[in-house]
């Protein structure tokens, strides 16, 4: 490959030296002609003058060599300004035609058209403040459910999109800690009863002089102690989930049951679905979202320099593209105390009714605001 191109150059060369040869000889040869051409004029013109005007060319004949070579030139030079005439060398000066006055608005039929004649009066000037946002769940009617106990999902009674109420099973999870919390709470009724029973058993000794005083206090500190520990253990059932009718039919039947339901906190549609059937959760997972779609937020990050034209209840206009750009009228709910050290903004939020759930969390928008 490298040869091939060496060739190539090579011919290349060779090429532009035979065609700035030939340019060289034709060059030359026009520059002759060119001189040859001149010194005849030049000829012709000293014997016009020599037969007619014959004492201008005596003054020219005794001139100095120079101002006769200087008159063979003049031409050249003639030429020479009068192309440097042609393209405004000397023009230095143009002619201004025509100025515009700036005080002077000239209304073609195009600008006629836009405007609109009307009389001069004094009003409220109102300045709109424009922001881009984003539509977002209300956090006063949304609620992240999570599980009670740790476990393993067994089944799932809702799905994303499903409207629920408050107190409706989500999901179930069988767990071996809400079995041991259970048997837990079992003992210690058990316990308490024991201990109850040991301390009326004191008390009707004591009456007769059986045993001593310090024994009866034994006893009742002990049915003491039991009914607390009895009591913690309801308490930590009802913090894993089972509601108070539950806890008390174990009681009486002693039946421990493993299942722990994942009950829905608030009614509204549950927007989000994080479990699958047989996985193991834990306490801290949030296994569902559930939203009142009714009532939405409009959240807006303004710039800290504009931060103080914001006020709570002034008036927005939220305009969402994805729907034709609709307009919603509203005020402005919440302005954020605090600037942002990242981004440098402030959070300004309006409160959306949702009532037709046309818009949706998510969604962009833009707000209007009158400062």
């Amino acid at each position: 490959m490298k040869q091939e191109f060496t060739v190539m150059m090579d011919k290349l060369k060779g090429l532009y030296s035979r065609h700035m040869t030939i340019a060289k000889v034709y060059t030359r040869e026009w520059i002759t002609l060119v001189i040859k051409t001149q010194n005849d004029l030049y000829v012709l013109t000293h014997e016009w003058f020599s037969a007619h005007l014959p004492r201008v060319a005596q003054q020219y004949d005794k001139s100095p060599q120079w101002t006769q070579r200087s008159l063979f030139y003049f031409p050249w030079f003639c030429l020479f300004l009068i192309i440097l005439n042609y393209f405004n060398v000397f023009d230095r000066s143009p002619a201004i035609k025509s100025v515009q006055d700036p005080n002077v608005v000239i209304v073609n039929n195009d600008l006629r058209s836009m405007i609109t004649v009307g009389q001069i009066f004094t009003g409220s000037f109102v300045e709109e403040l424009r922001a881009s946002g984003r539509i977002d769940f209300n956090e006063l009617f949304l609620s992240r459910i999570g599980a009670n106990v740790t476990g393993r999902v067994s089944d799932i009674l809702a799905i994303p999109g499903q409207v629920v109420k408050q107190g409706d099973i989500l999901a179930k999870i069988t767990s071996t800690e809400l079995t041991q919390s259970q048997l837990s709470y079992l003992k210690a009724k058990s316990a308490s009863q024991l201990a109850d029973q040991a301390a009326n058993r004191s008390r009707i000794l004591y009456k007769e002089d059986v045993i001593a005083l310090a024994e009866l206090q034994k006893r009742e500190a002990e049915a003491s102690s039991a009914k607390a520990e009895y009591r913690a253990a309801n308490d930590q059932l009802r913090v894993q989930g089972m509601d108070q009718t539950s806890i008390d039919r174990l009681a009486k039947s002693g039946v421990i049951e493993s299942t722990n339901n994942v009950i829905a906190t608030i009614p509204g549609e549950i927007v989000e679905r994080k479990i699958n059937k047989g996985q193991v959760v834990q306490p801290a997972d949030a296994l569902f979202t559930v939203a009142d779609l009714g009532s939405l937020w409009a959240v807006s990050e303004i710039p800290e320099s504009n931060a103080y034209l914001i006020h709570k209840g002034q008036k927005v206009t939220l305009i969402i593209p994805a729907l034709r750009n609709a307009e919603i009228e509203g005020i402005v709910a919440h302005v954020d105390s605090i600037v942002n050290p990242q981004t440098r903004t402030v959070v300004v939020r309006m409160e959306v009714p949702n009532k037709e759930g046309l818009i949706k969390p998510g969604m962009l928008a833009t707000m209007m605001i009158e400062s």
